[in-house]
């Protein structure tokens, strides 16, 4: 079976979030598994300087209204995955952020940015592809890649079977709202502009397009699958979503299990594993040292590694700091995002620096060394449509305090459950509600027999991708079903 997968990061070249990881790990598995899948991105700079004699593939007419005309070359990651490189230096050779400009805004053109990015996917999955290889499965990711649905649908492409496509959401919030006026630019007919086309509330919706013509949706944990289809879960997409409620799957994401494991992770001061729990000290000591911490291992240290959003729930954290500083924990904190939120944490940890530090940014090897040298870990998500850190954290032997929406109530299972429980567990998304869980989750690090059995069962967890691999498998297979 042909698969081809298109999303706008991939790791570790361009990540700003779970859809990174996604786009690395999910396609590799299938490929372990059998099936021929290539991973069609953008040619962002990260991607030519990793790849700067990428063979050329196919060069690509500009095609209907204003989208750019394109080139196609080949590439292969390190275990060996066909990458499809979309290079069209307008559109996609620029610094930094794959959708933010120098100044934090988005690109003014990133409706055409990923309208070709969609373009170019649909015209693959098509029957008047340039390319030999034709792919039976066209498995869209996020609103970025969305529009590819509503391509094959009204856009004409020979004669013979176009591939059947999925619609995967990662986060709904995020629904890619353009003008009207963008819709013959884009190449879409005027009766693409329907309350059962591309409209979706006077605006030019790209995910509401992949929603509305995908043969079959998935979302990132079942529970999320549930949310969206309520009034307060739904972002405004709740109706659709009812309405196609019998081709919508909620899938859990797993982890790379190799990349996030604690006995050969390289970015860690010392390993472990779940029968040598007591070297995870080594690297609360070291974590400490790096961020500038006072060495007190008879204190918990708290971790959080995020973006800094409202989704995140991170204010609520703030807004507890004085209350955290006399329980007393410590809290390493790495993230970016919201300028109020980083100021906040940023005063946070100069008000309280043997307490409290803030790295702002990212850092790969700080992100792994925050799991492992903390002994909690904090997502206070006021929604989360899978989460990848709590499975991280699993792994790590750093029992999560979450809010119980999405795939964090798909994973986390409240230590008060003394047979099956691994972390602790909210249900309310307030100050209040985390401290409370916060006082919990410290209470039982202070009994050390108890810590041990709650950290095993955690790290015992396969959260790899295996199943959920296997699901999608299943779901390609019975689209290409006669």
């Amino acid at each position: 079976m042909n698969v081809l997968f298109v999303a706008s990061e991939i790791a570790p070249w361009v990540k700003t979030g779970g859809l990174g990881d996604v786009a690395a790990a999910l396609p590799e598995t299938l490929r372990r598994a059998g099936l021929d899948v290539r991973v069609l991105i953008p040619a962002y700079p990260a991607l030519q300087t990793a790849f700067p004699d990428a063979p050329l593939l196919a060069m690509l007419p500009a095609t209907e209204g204003q989208l750019s005309g394109a080139t196609l070359r080949a590439a292969h990651t390190a275990q060996g995955m066909p990458l499809y490189l979309l290079e069209c230096d307008a559109r996609f050779d620029r610094p930094g952020n794959p959708y933010l400009g120098p100044d934090a805004h988005a690109w003014p053109d990133n409706a055409l940015r990923f309208g070709l990015l969609s373009r170019v996917a649909a015209l693959l999955a098509g029957t008047t592809s340039p390319l030999a290889w034709r792919p039976d499965i066209l498995h869209c990711n996020d609103w970025q890649t969305a529009l590819a649905p509503a391509y094959l649908h009204y856009l004409p492409h020979g004669t013979g079977k176009t591939a059947a496509s999925v619609m995967t959401i990662h986060n709904l919030a995020f629904q890619g709202l353009f003008s009207h006026a963008l819709l013959r630019p884009l190449g879409l007919p005027e009766r693409a502009w329907a309350i059962d086309g591309v409209e979706y509330h006077g605006h030019l919706s790209f995910l509401k397009a992949g929603l509305q013509f995908a043969d079959t949706i998935t979302t990132v944990s079942p529970t999320y699958a549930q949310e969206i289809q309520t009034q307060a879960g739904g972002m405004g997409m709740d109706g659709l979503l009812r309405h196609r409620a019998k081709h919508l799957h909620g899938i859990l994401n797993g982890i790379d299990r190799a990349q996030w494991n604690p006995a050969a992770d390289p970015f860690l001061a010392k390993p472990y594993d779940a029968r040598r729990l007591a070297a995870k000290a080594a690297n609360s000591v070291a974590l400490r040292a790096e961020l500038g911490l006072a060495d007190a291992p008879g204190m918990p240290l708290l971790g959080i590694v995020s973006r800094f959003t409202e989704q995140k729930g991170l204010d609520l954290v703030a807004g507890i700091a004085a209350e955290l500083a006399a329980l007393p924990v410590q809290l390493a904190v790495l993230g970016s995002g919201e300028r109020s939120l980083e100021q906040a944490f940023r005063a946070i940890a100069a008000q309280w620096p043997q307490q409290f530090a803030a790295h702002i940014g990212f850092d790969e090897g700080l992100a792994h060394r925050i799991e492992a040298g903390a002994d909690l870990f904090l997502m206070p998500s006021r929604f989360e449509p899978c989460g990848l850190n709590q499975m991280y954290s699993l792994r790590y032997g750093t029992p999560p305090i979450v809010h119980t929406t999405g795939g964090l109530a798909d994973t986390v299972i409240d230590a008060s459950d003394t047979a099956h429980g691994n972390g602790f567990v909210f249900s309310e998304a307030t100050p209040a509600a985390l401290l409370a869980a916060i006082r919990r989750a410290v209470a039982l690090w202070h009994d050390k027999p108890r810590w041990r059995k709650l950290q095993r069962r955690g790290m015992q967890a396969d959260f790899g991708w295996g199943p959920a691999a296997q699901r999608y498998i299943d779901l390609y297979q019975t689209l290409c079903k006669p």
